[in-house]
């Protein structure tokens, strides 16, 4: 039997590495299609994107597309093997009369068909999550957006919509996670401007520790430093049993968490939360935006993660990548919260009632109230 061989056969393949298995599903569903076009109807639901190999899918979308031959007549006359090359040529010139003859010989068994076309759709969709995986991690990662937490969110829910789409094409199976090793999570961005807006946060809800019961949605994880995050812990503690808050008793708390030592000295820590700007929510919201990008990104890394491991079957891709999305989830109700204005309370209306006036302004200082964004 004649080994499988690229449709482009007069090209140097020399530097071009072997062909992936799904190349071969390609080529043993061509043949058996070339040999049996009525086998066109056992195959489900296949479009001529599902093939890795342009060549192939040109070729498939021509044999969809010219009438299939009569069974007798195919047999003996290759007319509608020439009708079907001169229809996919105009798209993929470099197919050849022979390159199909050899699609023929190397389909072992063309009622196979169906099972080749499953693996074309399986492998398809792996690529296809991957590249939403990709799409991802750029939104997560480009500084340009306006609104990068917003996009970052679109692109996940557009994942989400693929993966349950995946998950009516293929059957659940026993031992659908992945055993793809993931590497250790990296960690958040420990820039200057997001060391400074956690500063920020910390001096001001210090200043404004009323505040601070309101923003259950900030957790110390969200926090690039972990010193930071642990300060917040000290801070929604000593408001929590209602104790006073200032620079001192955040520094006595401190010390009883074991947060003071060699490179944290009692002052640097003072000084730490003594100089508030602006409101806790507005630089809360940011630290809860930034710790979303972050597991978007991390998200995207360990689905790229699955999706290059040919080892996976579809059911694992779709299980382990919903595992993935749920970290993102979860965060994701966090920012809304800290995104999402809190509701006036306004008088009750009376039918002739005009409507009721707003309500005093706040009397912290200008700097208290959310940085216009």
């Amino acid at each position: 039997m004649p080994h499988p061989t690229d449709a482009y056969e007069d090209d140097d393949l020399d530097d071009l590495p072997p062909p992936q298995p799904v190349h071969y599903a390609e080529q043993a569903l061509l043949g058996a299609l070339l040999l049996h076009p009525h086998r066109l109807a056992e195959i489900g639901v296949l479009n001529a994107e599902h093939f890795d190999n342009f060549a192939h899918g040109t070729l498939f979308a021509a044999i969809r597309t010219v009438p299939a031959p009569n069974p007798e007549q195919h047999l003996t006359d290759p007319a509608w093997l020439n009708t079907v090359l001169d229809n996919a040529r105009p798209e993929a010139p470099g197919l050849t009369a022979s390159y199909l003859h050899t699609l023929i010989q190397v389909c072992p068994w063309p009622k196979h068909a169906a099972t080749y076309a499953r693996m074309i759709r399986a492998d398809h969709a792996r690529r296809t999550l991957g590249a939403h995986a990709e799409r991802l991690a750029l939104a997560a990662t480009d500084a340009t957006l306006p609104n990068p937490a917003a996009t970052t969110l679109a692109q996940a829910d557009a994942l989400a919509r693929f993966l349950e789409d995946l998950a009516g094409q293929f059957a659940p199976h026993p031992g659908s996670l992945p055993r793809t090793p993931l590497l250790p999570e990296p960690p958040q961005d420990a820039g200057e401007e997001a060391l400074d807006e956690e500063r920020f946060l910390l001096a001001s809800a210090t200043a404004h520790p009323a505040e601070v019961k309101e923003m259950r949605w900030l957790l110390p994880e969200d926090f690039a430093l972990s010193l930071h995050g642990a300060l917040w812990q000290c801070l929604t503690a000593l408001t929590h049993r209602g104790a006073p808050v200032d620079p001192v008793t955040v520094l006595w708390e401190a010390q009883h968490r074991g947060l003071l030592n060699a490179n944290v000295a009692p002052g640097d820590l003072m000084a730490l939360v003594s100089t508030p700007v602006g409101s806790p929510e507005y630089w809360g919201e940011k630290v809860v935006e930034r710790a979303l990008l972050a597991r978007a990104r991390i998200v995207a890394t360990r689905i790229t993660a699955y999706t290059d491991d040919p080892a996976n079957t579809p059911h694992q891709l779709i299980t382990g990548s919903r595992r993935a999305l749920a970290d993102l989830h979860a965060l994701r109700t966090r920012w809304k919260y800290a995104s999402t204005p809190a509701p006036t309370t306004s008088p009750a209306r009376t039918r002739a009632s005009a409507p009721p006036r707003a309500g005093p302004p706040r009397t912290t200082a200008p700097s208290a109230s959310r940085i216009s964004r």
